[in-house]
């Protein structure tokens, strides 16, 4: 860590009970406290992981002398095996830490023994900054996470397994392994997923993570004497502000006759929370979450929680193999502003399902859910908030996922429209229904210290059986995007590839990915639809990207600032809420054979001479100021097409003359087009067939060359062998002329 930082290492003594069987343990901190004479208070709750002994007394010590109080609370069971079998269970312990003003480190610390009635100890830690932060303006925080006591699973199911990575103050979330990684596990970093690399054995594995967070952006962090240090987070080098150490066992099971979600192993179905979300809970408010899952070919007993001390579980066994759990909570005083994880699996005899983990996030007040109807249609959802449902609520502070799209309201009711594709909205597979999912929040400035705006919390979604077809709900091509602005109420952009020039049949969805040959000229279109009458519409920018990602650095400009900058594109005229254009179809160099398009486009009202569609074509370095309080326009707005996936040409059949189809493709100079030098290091526009044209004509070549020299060398090799035949003539006669004269 940084000079100046504080350093809280912890580590649990589970005492002499707790000796045997470990299973593993999770830490998770409260927000950190500055008390009136200076000092922080550190309150963190510890989830220990067994078979037996699991409610022990947890016992801290502080090694440096930072800390002037430490105080500790029962560590209570809060599940267990209900078998009969003791085969798992789990506990919470909760510990409070004083930190002295004049220390910049601390630690708690010792070790136990054993994982698993082994010999391998383990050691539980984690590291806090305790400086307050530039962004939030309040003492940093850990990432937040747990696990299941007991997790299983079979051999041939295992694909991989969702750990929950939450950090509450929206910092990125790492995960490293602490120790060396079982064989054939992988983890994704930065998704925190275990992963198999290769079979895995059946047996108990036993795994040590490290949870660490970095900020998004860049943040100074101040401490009590005085000093600060600044976080850049851009450096990838730069030490994390939390690390939070993780440990959990997973028990490769047998394998399975069939692995199919819902056979034998349970599948969660629709009414279940999806994996990190992040639900709410008030303090004197009881809390309640639904689960329901279903195994077709098995019985499923119980459901195994991991959550916080107090929390109670009740199941229901239902027909067709479904089994439903409801979980009950009651937040305290002490809870407040607590983020805590609540993880779940449901239970056979054979095998459990995927691990579910959520976030319950504790206020003191209720957050406001209000009274929201949804309508859902062919490709998009409308909400609407009514207001009077939600009074005292700032409609102003109010936004959807995806920040760039707004809301609108009138007299009684706060309205929002949006695709299935956009405006941040979440596609979930619930196992037996398709969920579009998104939600209304409200938020504060960055500016702001204090608030006392009352906060808003509103999910919903439009959900499709996975028995009926949805391919005439959501296409899997990217169109119909949806938005919604205050003076142009909700608008809509529909961008298409058509079949050719005229731009009437478009190329249907399921075409998509759309095959093109290079040099092939692709015909693309944009048509918005607006309530407000005599608009029209500007495309200022249009770019091609390698992924559907429009912020890869690779890219290349077809149009910017309104002006076209690739010499292949021509725009059609067309009605003022459309543009169509062709481009000729170019790659990238490297190893991609895909190309995305993405366009900035504005609705503006037609006739206004301050509105940034006026303007049309506007260099950079030129642009005039605008009067933008004159122009009724809306923001640009980023639509994405593709993609175009190009495809290699066969060689010309032999049908064709050979000679004549060279010929006439290179005496016609109008076939290969040379872009400028300056193109050629991110655009590649020469056709493949004139490649494998190239490649015939230089094999003709080798051939001819190769054979000329064989004969040519037969010719040496026979002209040497008439020679030399010829010379051992001469002389065997030189010889015996010699041979007589003697005699």
């Amino acid at each position: 860590m940084e000079a100046g930082t504080v350093l809280l290492i912890l580590v649990a003594l589970f005492g002499v009970a707790a000796a045997q069987d470990f299973y593993g343990d999770s830490i998770s901190f409260m927000p950190l406290k500055k008390k009136q004479d200076g000092t922080i208070q550190v309150t963190f709750y510890n989830r220990e992981n067994g078979r037996t002994n699991c409610p022990n007394q947890v016992n801290y010590t502080c090694d440096s002398g930072a800390c002037t109080s430490i105080k500790e609370g029962l560590n209570l069971q809060t599940d267990h095996d209900n078998t009969g079998q003791n085969r798992w269970c789990q506990s919470e312990g909760k510990t409070t830490v004083t930190v002295s003003t004049n220390k910049t480190s601390f630690s708690l610390s010792d070790s136990g023994c054993c994982w698993l009635s082994g010999t391998k100890t383990w050691t539980t830690h984690a590291e806090l900054d305790v400086g307050t932060r530039s962004d939030t303006h309040g003492l940093n925080s850990c990432p937040v996470t747990t696990t299941v006591a007991a997790l299983r699973v079979p051999q041939n199911c295992f694909s991989r397994l969702h750990l929950l990575a939450h950090d509450p103050d929206g910092d990125d979330v790492k995960c490293r392994f602490a120790g060396n990684s079982p064989a054939n596990f992988t983890l994704d970093e930065t998704k925190c997923m275990l992963t198999k690399d290769g079979d895995v054995s059946v047996g108990v594995h036993v795994f040590e993570l490290m949870l660490e967070d970095f900020p998004t952006k860049n943040i100074t962090l101040s401490y009590q004497d005085g000093s600060s240090v600044f976080h850049d987070a851009s450096d990838v080098n730069s030490n994390p502000l939390c690390s939070v150490k993780l440990q959990f066992s997973l028990e490769v099971l047998p394998p399975l006759a069939n692995c199919k979600a819902g056979h034998i192993q349970p599948m969660f179905l629709s009414k279940t929370p999806s994996h990190g979300d992040v639900l709410h809970a008030s303090v004197g408010h009881m809390f309640h979450l639904h689960a329901e899952a279903q195994a077709h070919h098995s019985s499923i007993h119980t459901f195994q929680v991991s959550g916080p001390q107090n929390m109670t579980k009740q199941f229901t066994d239902k027909a067709h193999g479904k089994a439903g759990l409801t979980l009950s909570w009651m937040p305290h005083e002490t809870d407040v502003y607590r983020f805590v994880p609540v993880c779940f699996t449901a239970e056979t005899n054979e095998t459990q399902s995927e691990m579910r983990c959520v976030i319950v996030m504790v206020t003191r007040s209720t957050i406001v859910q209000g009274k929201a109807s949804v309508t859902c249609g062919p490709n998009k959802m409308t909400v609407a908030l009514d207001k009077a449902s939600m009074p005292g609520i700032d409609e102003n502070f109010l936004m959807l996922r995806d920040k760039s799209c707004s809301l609108t309201s009138n007299g009684t009711h706060i309205m929002g429209s949006m695709s299935f594709s956009t405006c941040g909205t979440k596609l979930e597979d619930k196992g037996d229904f398709i969920v579009f999912e998104n939600e209304i929040d409200s938020f504060e400035l960055p500016t702001e210290v204090i608030t006392r705006r009352k906060k808003v919390k509103i999910g919903f979604s439009c959900q499709f059986p996975k028995t009926v077809s949805i391919s005439s709900y959501y296409n899997l091509h990217k169109t119909d995007y949806i938005f919604t602005e205050s003076s142009f109420g909700s608008f809509g952009y529909a961008f298409e590839i058509y079949q050719d020039n005229n731009f009437t049949d478009k190329v249907s969805a399921s075409e998509y990915p759309v095959e093109v040959n290079l040099l092939e000229m692709v015909y693309l279109g944009i048509e918005a639809s607006s309530d407000v009458p005599n608009v029209t519409l500007f495309v200022e920018s249009c770019k091609a990207t390698p992924d559907d990602n429009p912020d890869n650095s690779l890219s290349y400009d077809l149009i910017k600032d309104g002006c076209i900058q690739d010499e292949t594109v021509k725009v059609h005229g067309s009605e003022p809420t459309a543009f169509n254009f062709e481009v000729q179809a170019f790659k990238f160099n490297g190893n991609y054979d895909q190309v995305y398009i993405t366009c900035a486009v504005i609705l503006c009202e037609q006739g206004n001479s301050f509105s940034r569609c006026a303007q049309g074509c506007v260099k950079s370095s030129s642009r005039r100021r605008r009067r933008r309080g004159l122009a009724k326009e809306t923001v640009a707005h980023y639509i994405t097409q593709g993609p175009l996936l190009f495809i290699k040409q066969d060689v010309p059949s032999e049908e064709l003359d050979e000679d004549d189809f060279v010929m006439n493709k290179f005496n016609d100079p109008t076939t290969v087009p040379t872009p400028p030098q300056s193109e050629l290091p991110t655009r590649l526009i020469v056709d493949r067939r004139h490649w494998d044209i190239l490649d015939m004509i230089a094999t003709n070549v080798s051939t001819v060359i190769f054979a000329t020299a064989f004969v040519l060398s037969l010719l040496v090799m026979a002209v040497l062998i008439w020679y030399f035949s010829k010379k051992r003539k001469a002389e065997d006669r030189k010889s015996l002329l010699i041979s007589e004269w003697e005699n």
